[in-house]
């Protein structure tokens, strides 16, 4: 049960004072459990594990569990170059169409000459199906997933036995485990078998090994190069066991012990010449005599080195004990905050499990996919998804769980050279709007969302971001060849405009807006763009200030970017999407995308106190632009009314994104499922990063050389605490607030830089010595228990 957070605000002020973590079981920690009292009906109402590599989806059913999983490089396809050299030379008349005002012509153009192949889909694996027998009438159903240690659960009665599983996919034994127990000997009695929907062979080795395996098909369904193998192992059983055609019968037995494995043939995204049976059978080899506590143990130890960095506690209400899904029915009549630090800390939950331990960066859908042909194939989309899935990785404490995305990074840097030679003519790298695991960078889809040139830019900030969280120069000095290359193609590729003299991107788009009738995208010099090339060459010039070189192609980026086009303000007061002022007579006004105010979130281009009036601007942007959206989109404009400081409104899209649903198609609204996967819909999982981004913004910002405190709290979060929230410059914050206003605030220096704080009308500079804490009271002043 959470505890009401008014009765332990002086134990939580005591805490803080002391400077020391809440004990495991303190009544001052939420209880941090999704629960159900009846089985999931829908994909969307099961409960996900994951290990980075490995990740499944628990249903639940007392006599039927199905647990689908899949693996992070099963995906369609195989290794691919789809870049032509031919590509550049349709390049100048796409230009001169476009400068000519011909967009129609224009958009013809590029998608008859410019536009290349379709990527391919991430795919599910398979499911593991367990057939219970001797289960009668059911009670006292329960079935979970606690947040603290990264285990699904259910439980139930039947018969006057207990039957408990427990569920969860470890990074340590590489493994997804399953364990199964009944309160009475030899009363589980279940089936094994493996399904799957792609065609991939399945059977019985012995009566402990249960095997799946095939090829992943290519885009066409036939076979393609990526081989797949899956192996069930009973690692403990105290009844007995038996081949049954293609199945394992378990029966007589009270505690039974699974482990599943999986892998493919993939090395990396031009080799697929590994043994996906040996890596299987070599995993399972090394776990050797260890029986489920010790992998158990092991497990929540890894797990919680990252998930127990970061504490948050938001006050409970009367819904607050009551199922999950019950919960999120209720928040739109009654805001129950502690449900906003659940979803928070789910989202670092999910990002844990998805993104880690040397896994493939997290997808569409992080880890965890059904269909054999996803929404848009569970792809990286880089306009907007594939950035949102790591805006919360350095704020909330789990900076390592971004290492797959920056070596994605890298490696699209190497593909996208090749791209940006074949497609544009130029040095440097490229990525367009979309990429898969084989790291194809080519404009694909059509012209009104692929010919869109600043993936590469955007993907290159998050490599800057980390330095100012981290300070860590070895990474720095790794990443900026990839920062500097990026600029290099647009210093090479941006061309003069005839009306203007800017230098700008052509051809490009406003992802995915369209300015005509006949979705027409295609355009010069977007405000994304200029917007996203202004960070990347002040990012890159900064970068070599610190590493010490690279002086003369600083000279040249400073020159480039003083022939950028400024952002502009149109007729309505509004934020320019476009170069021309065509924001109040596009199709769609109330456009999900908000692609121009990137410069003010996650970029920190616009700001109150320095452009007043584009700041301004930004906001008559969202206004016209409206509450509503997919789920990320939602996610999207938390932050950015966050970042206007308006409280309130970003706490109304987080209330709106926290609406639930069950609508699993296309074209809905967004929302939130049952078991608080976001609703894009269908599921995508950048809404949930995107929201815990949002929260965070809410909480803490620390853009611009400044560290700002609570700055845009909304009144349903007037009471809470967190630990653990980091800041620019090295520093790591525990807070807590009552009543809406700030009463401790303890920070930890880890690189003894100079700390700028803000909190209201008060500023404090403070200098700071590595490795030491400040503690302070709400008036920034130093706590006489400090």
């Amino acid at each position: 049960m959470i505890r009401k957070i008014s009765k332990t605000l002086s134990l939580i002020l005591v805490i803080v004072l002391a400077g020391c973590s809440p004990a495991k079981e303190s009544p001052g920690q939420p209880d941090l459990k999704l629960w159900y009292d009846e089985p999931a009906g829908i994909w969307e109402e099961a409960l996900p594990v994951g290990n980075g590599t490995l990740g499944a989806m628990i249903f639940g059913h007392p006599i039927s569990e199905r647990i689908q999983f899949n693996e992070d490089t099963f995906w369609a396809g195989g290794p691919i170059d789809p870049s032509n050299p031919e590509t550049k030379k349709q390049l100048p008349k796409a230009r001169e169409l476009v400068f000519a005002g011909q967009y129609k012509e224009a958009h013809d153009h590029i998608n008859k000459h410019l536009i290349g192949p379709a990527q391919m889909p991430y795919l599910p694996m398979g499911d593991l199906h367990i057939a219970l027998d001797g289960i009668g009438e059911v009670t006292d159903y329960q079935r979970s997933l606690d947040l603290r240690t990264a285990i699904a659960e259910v439980s139930y009665t039947s018969g006057g036995v207990n039957y408990r599983r427990e569920v969860f996919s470890t990074p340590v034994d590489k493994a997804i485990v399953i364990h199964l127990e009944a309160s009475k000997k030899e009363a589980l009695n279940f089936t094994l078998s493996f399904k799957n929907e792609i065609g991939a062979r399945s059977g019985a080795l012995d009566s402990k090994h249960l095997i799946l395996s095939g090829n992943a098909p290519d885009k066409k369904g036939r076979k393609s190069e990526l081989q797949f193998h899956s192996i069930l192992n009973v690692l403990e059983n105290d009844g007995s066991s038996k081949v049954n055609d293609s199945t394992i019968q378990v029966y007589g037995a009270s505690n039974v012990t699974l482990l599943l494995f999986a892998a493919t043939n993939f090395i990396n995204y031009k080799d697929v010449s590994g043994d996906a049976s040996h890596k299987c059978n070599s995993t399972l080899s090394l776990i050797g005599q260890d029986n489920y506590e010790i992998i158990k143990e092991d497990h929540i130890r890894e797990y919680q080195r990252l998930f127990n960095r970061l504490e948050f506690n938001l006050e409970s209400t009367r819904t607050s004990d009551l199922p999950t899904d019950e919960r999120l029915s209720l928040f739109q009549e009654e805001v129950d905050p502690s449900l906003v630090a659940l979803h928070y800390q789910y989202g670092r939950y999910l990002l844990i499990s998805s993104s880690s331990h040397h896994s493939q960066p997290a997808n569409l859908q992080g880890l965890w996919n059904h269909q054999p042909s996803p929404p848009w194939d569970s792809k990286y989309t880089c306009n907007i998804n594939f950035e949102m899935n790591y805006w919360p990785a350095e704020v909330s404490n789990l900076a390592e769980c971004a290492v797959p995305f920056f070596t994605a990074i890298r490696e699209l840097a190497e593909a996208g050279s090749v791209t940006a030679k074949n497609n544009w003519g130029v040095n440097g790298w490229v990525v367009h709007h979309n990429t898969d695991i084989w790291r194809t960078t080519t404009p694909l889809d059509g012209a009104s969302w692929g010919i869109w040139p600043t993936g590469g830019a955007w993907l290159s900030t998050h490599l800057w971001e980390h330095y100012l969280f981290s300070e860590d120069k070895a990474f720095l000095q790794l990443h900026y060849p990839v920062m500097r290359a990026s600029a290099r193609f647009f210093v090479e590729s941006l061309v003069r405009h005839p009306d203007n003299n800017f230098l700008v991107t052509c051809p490009s788009i406003s992802p995915e807006n369209r300015h005509m009738e006949g979705n027409i995208s295609v355009c010069a010099g977007p405000a994304m763009d200029t917007q996203l090339i202004r960070d990347l060459f002040d990012y890159c010039i900064k970068a070599a200030e610190v590493l010490n070189t690279d002086e003369g192609f600083s000279d040249t980026l400073r020159h480039t970017l003083t022939q950028l086009p400024p952002d502009k303000i149109g007729a309505e007061g509004q934020l320019q999407e476009w170069l021309d002022d065509w924001d109040m007579k596009v199709p769609d006004v109330r456009h999900r995308h908000v692609s121009h105010l990137y410069g003010l979130y996650p970029g920190a281009q616009f700001t109150r106190e320095e452009t007043p009036a584009l700041w301004n601007a930004a906001r008559r942007s969202l206004e016209i632009r409206g509450d509503g959206g997919t789920g990320w989109s939602l996610g999207w404009k938390i932050s950015l009314w966050a970042r206007l400081l308006d409280g309130e409104h970003a706490f109304k899209i987080l209330k709106t994104l926290l609406k639930p649903t069950r609508y699993v198609g296309h074209g809905g609204p967004g929302g939130t499922y049952p078991n608080l996967f976001d609703a894009c819909p269908p599921f995508q999982i950048d809404g949930n990063f995107g929201a815990v981004a949002g929260v965070n913004e809410m909480l803490l910002q620390s853009q611009n050389g400044k560290i700002r405190l609570l700055p845009a709290l909304p009144k349903a979060l007037r009471n809470g605490k967190i630990k653990g929230i980091r800041a620019r410059g090295g520093f790591e914050l525990a807070m807590f607030w009552e009543n809406g206003k700030l009463k401790v605030v303890k920070i930890l220096s880890k690189r003894g830089n100079p700390c700028h704080l803000v909190y209201g009308d008060k500023t404090l500079k403070l200098e700071t010595v590595a490795g030491k804490s400040y503690l302070l009271n709400g008036d920034l002043e130093p706590h006489p228990k400090g």
